[in-house]
């Protein structure tokens, strides 16, 4: 499963979105299935079951653009990464190509979801969410109830409410359903550069989080940039990156099912 190459290299002329991964960790090559990638430890360890951490891409995406989010840089990286912290993770490709798409990339993850926890060698009680970007929007589905297994959500550089000119179904704005996260813990990287109609959408995330009394870290990166983790080649986002991995690797190690 693992590989000699490794993820981090020098930045190139590539767009965005296929410069290299900010950390130096070595790639594992997935089993690919349907729409789903799903990455696997190199070595067992008794035969236990691992928590699953599933993946989920911002956008929109165009329907065109090639290759699409799962064979991108960053989310090897990552998935490669959790890998390496002894859990399983799952990479999907969901139908966010336009802002109408929300309720199709919504269905997407869930399946996602459902399939995660099916898997082999994974502990159905022990999952993690992690969304990116426009992706942030389809949290909302994950907070209103979250069930006991769900143990964590990550967020990294979110969009957190639709953005002016997005015309994006009901049903997708996480601050409105924070009422109902109970205790779930949350994480959020926000980055010092964003682009302010993002950074409004965050801010007002936090601020509901705290008046709700919800579980919410936030690690900053503060000369970061909107996709940071590819094009800020530095040791704060290193930092950053490998802070998100170590908060999720304690949320998902913990065996005991969260009260409430």
């Amino acid at each position: 499963m693992g590989s000699a190459s490794c993820l981090a290299a020098a930045v190139t002329d590539a767009p965005p979105y296929l410069q290299p991964f900010v950390l130096d960790v070595p790639r594992v090559h997935p089993a690919r299935q349907a729409n789903h990638d799903i990455y696997r430890p190199a070595t067992t360890r008794d035969g236990a079951a691992r928590p699953v951490v599933i993946f989920v891409h911002g956008g929109p995406v165009p329907a065109d653009l090639r290759p699409t989010p799962r064979d991108w840089p960053v989310f090897v990286g990552y998935a490669s990464a959790v890998t390496q912290q002894g859990m399983i993770a799952v990479m999907v490709d969901h139908r966010l190509h336009e802002t109408a798409a929300y309720p199709a990339a919504a269905a997407d993850v869930r399946v996602a979801v459902e399939h995660a926890r099916a898997l082999d060698g994974v502990d159905a009680q022990r999952v993690a969410l992690w969304f990116f970007s426009g992706g942030g929007l389809l949290v909302a589905d994950w907070l209103v109830n979250p069930p006991s297994w769900l143990r964590c959500v990550a967020l990294t550089y979110p969009v957190l409410a639709p953005l002016p000119g997005w015309e994006v179904p009901s049903g997708f704005q996480p601050i409105q359903v924070l009422a109902g996260v109970g205790d779930l813990p949350l994480l959020l990287t926000r980055v010092g550069r964003e682009q302010a109609e993002i950074a409004g959408t965050v801010a007002a995330f936090i601020a509901a989080a705290a008046s709700q009394g919800a579980s919410l870290e936030v690690i900053d990166v503060a000369g970061g940039q909107h996709g940071f983790d590819t094009l800020d080649h530095d040791d704060d986002s290193r930092r950053a990156v490998r802070q998100a991995l170590s908060w999720m690797t304690g949320a998902l190690q913990r065996r005991e099912i969260p009260s409430g």
